[in-house]
């Protein structure tokens, strides 16, 4: 019996060459190379940093450049809109405005307005304005039409965790493009911190999870979670800038793709923690508009 085996080994040793050689394929990959900076951090720490980072943001005020597609692999098609030049203004606690104008001749194109419950938006071009809740419960097929101050709010202010909330932080590894030479790709590592509601039973529901970098740990992409655990936002943060000693991102994508549509918004100039005053945040309709109530 011995034997019989030892010459089944031998057999199968005599195939590995073959298999090893003859019946594999290698194929030439990008190559990567390891961060040069890599900080480590603890999940209370990115945490603190992330409310504290909030907490002192009072204010906000950007000129901005902004651009909408619309559309998609469900539609088979995409139509990119204009972009526009315009205004975001923010006043805790949830006050906000967003007010574009058109190319060239910089009338108004939207302007839209928050008190964190309710909104108004006033479109000139249609001669219509719409007004209704912050949060939409049905969706239009038209996907601009399902725009709310609450992705504005939610995509370019994030927040840390709230008091009931749970938070967990995981590692992956990421690869990216070196912004100075683009064929130079560096693998390095990357923090994933989960916000959880307060347990129901044995159930836990992710609110949002939040990718940081680990060269510099700063957020570069959020996750929005319903309460059906589907993602309706997707927000991506590059080419931050420090404004004092607080850094922000310049460049921010919100990608909504339960309601089939992507902003793109670039900010040009930005001041925090100025003064406002209250008429800033208001919008009178004109009389001869017309108003549709958003549900």
């Amino acid at each position: 019996m011995k034997k019989k085996w030892s010459g089944v080994a031998a057999g199968l040793l005599c195939l590995t060459p073959a298999l090893t050689g003859c019946l594999s394929h290698t194929r030439i990959v990008p190559k990567t190379r390891v961060a040069d900076v890599v900080i480590s951090t603890s999940l209370d720490h990115m945490a603190d940093q992330l409310s504290r980072r909030y907490a002192d943001l009072h204010t906000f005020n950007a000129s901005v450049e902004m651009s909408g597609i619309t559309g998609g692999n469900l539609e088979g098609k995409e139509t990119q809109s204009l972009s526009f030049a315009g205004y975001i203004l923010m006043r805790k606690p949830e006050y906000l405005r967003v007010l574009l104008l058109v190319p060239l001749v910089r009338t108004q194109a939207l302007d839209m307005v928050s008190d964190g419950d309710n909104f108004k938006l006033l479109v000139p071009s249609r001669h219509k304005a719409y007004v209704g809740n912050n949060t939409a419960s049905t969706h239009s097929k038209n996907g601009l039409e399902n725009l709310r101050p609450d992705v504005f709010f939610d995509s370019m202010f994030i927040q840390g965790p709230g008091k009931d909330e749970i938070i967990s932080m995981t590692t992956d590894i990421r690869i990216i493009e070196n912004e100075k030479k683009k064929k130079d790709l560096i693998e390095e590592p990357a923090y994933a911190l989960q916000i959880l509601a307060k347990p129901e039973g044995q159930t836990v529901r992710t609110l949002r999870v939040i990718h940081i970098n680990s060269t510099d740990l700063l957020p570069y992409q959020q996750d929005i979670y319903d309460k059906n655990g589907q993602v309706v936002t997707k927000a991506y943060y590059s080419k931050y800038q420090f404004y004092g000693e607080t850094p922000f991102p310049t460049s921010i994508r919100i990608e909504r793709p339960k309601d089939h549509y992507s902003l793109t918004v670039a900010i040009t100039k930005l001041t925090l923690n100025g003064h406002f005053d209250d008429d800033q945040f208001e919008l009178k309709i004109p009389e001869n508009i017309a108003i549709e109530t958003m549900k």
